[in-house]
């Protein structure tokens, strides 16, 4: 008898004959997130598990954000030999619970002598009897008993729901507008979710922003990481191109014409890393530069995709997210990011392609761009 992680993935099961393909790299992941808690994950009959663990709290947290995980359940595995001693165990796990309860028995070996609904009903009985605190409730319980009979028995009253999605890396690679606010991190996230593997490109504009500024991203980045199975960050200089930007161009341009230079200079990291598509945490109407009109016209610059999972959002359901994955309170931090460097008074709002791409010729973007990309830092975490 042993305590481990019996971990329960979702969408994956719907997958047809490429499903080992997904199966494998989710137990890899399992793998990567439990390796700092000495745990082992492996695949048998379609479960994963994880043992060896040093501590079995920090391991489960660690599984719950490994994206395609839909829950993880803290088990007891035994022999199934005898059917006393998985009711001993059963009536052990339940006796300081109090309410209602169902027991819910699968039984995967059809040749254990006791089919489901007779295991359920004894198991539930010996319950019952070893504690007058429960009561049996088949519809709406407040704790289910779970027994598994596999090539072992496995049971669980615990079930702790995870983040689901899909294996960080089944769905391709794509590089994150990392900023230093709310919405970038959660967009990031709930791109992760579909299976995609991140990079971050992340403007510092010394001594605008500061190295507290720098910083904040690089944890926020560090917190995403979590879930996204580690994380490149490229951090690119791009205080010159903002001053060239405010000495030569039209103040009303002068965001449309920052968020251009950071689309190129993001496509080209994004090339670097091998990734296909460009995200960013743009909702329409949030600010002026995040008018339709304004997101065509950053959109020009650039030939990959370009992902807004949070379009829609409005700013409370984007906080939500935020809180929920743990990124909200680094966010707010009081430390500027490039974004308010320079910031016109009057930002033009409905903008026209030709005329900011006119504006643009004052410039030498090409050689502001070449600038930046040679002065970048790059950060794994």
């Amino acid at each position: 008898m042993r305590e481990i992680l019996l971990v329960r993935y979702g969408e994956i099961f719907l997958k047809g004959q490429n499903r080992p393909f997904f199966m494998n790299a989710l137990v890899k992941q399992v793998q990567r997130a439990v390796k700092p808690f000495d745990g082992h994950a492996w695949l048998h009959d379609g479960r994963i598990f994880v043992d060896r663990f040093s501590d079995m709290e920090e391991c489960l947290q660690a599984v719950t954000k490994v994206f395609g995980v839909h829950s993880v359940c803290p088990a007891i595995e035994m022999e199934k030999d005898s059917f006393d001693a998985i009711a001993d165990q059963a009536v052990h796990m339940m006796e300081n619970l109090n309410g209602t309860f169902k027991v819910v028995s699968r039984r995967s070996d059809k040749r254990y002598p006791m089919d489901s609904p007779a295991l359920n009903q004894e198991l539930g009985y010996r319950i019952l009897k070893a504690n007058d605190q429960l009561s049996v409730d088949l519809h709406h319980p407040q704790h289910v008993m779970n027994v598994e009979i596999r090539d072992l028995c496995y049971l669980y009253v615990r079930v702790v729901p995870a983040v689901g999605g899909m294996p960080v890396g089944t769905g391709g690679q794509a590089a994150l507008l990392l900023s230093g606010g709310i919405d970038s991190p959660v967009a990031g996230w709930m791109i992760a979710k579909r299976g995609v593997r991140l990079c971050a490109v992340h403007f510092h504009s010394y001594p605008y922003t500061s190295d507290r500024a720098k910083e904040k991203v690089l944890e926020l980045a560090r917190q995403l990481s979590a879930y996204c199975c580690g994380l490149k960050v490229y951090i690119v200089p791009f205080t010159h191109i903002q001053t060239e930007i405010h000495e030569k161009c039209r103040d009303d341009y002068g965001t449309l014409l920052m968020r251009r230079f950071m689309m190129r200079i993001a496509e080209r990291c994004a090339r670097k890393e091998g990734a296909k598509a460009l995200i960013t945490g743009e909702s329409i109407g949030q600010v002026a530069s995040q008018t339709i009109e304004a997101l065509q016209v950053t959109n020009s610059v650039v030939s990959m995709p370009v992902f807004r999972p949070l379009i829609g959002f409005d700013k409370s359901e984007i906080m939500d997210v935020a809180r929920k994955i743990g990124t909200l309170e680094t966010s707010e931090l009081p430390y500027e990011d490039c974004c308010t460097v320079f910031t016109p008074r009057h930002p033009a709002t409905h903008p026209i392609v030709e005329k900011v791409a006119a504006e643009e010729e004052h410039l030498e973007a090409e050689a502001l761009i070449e600038e930046a990309m040679a002065g970048i830092e790059i950060v794994a975490v």
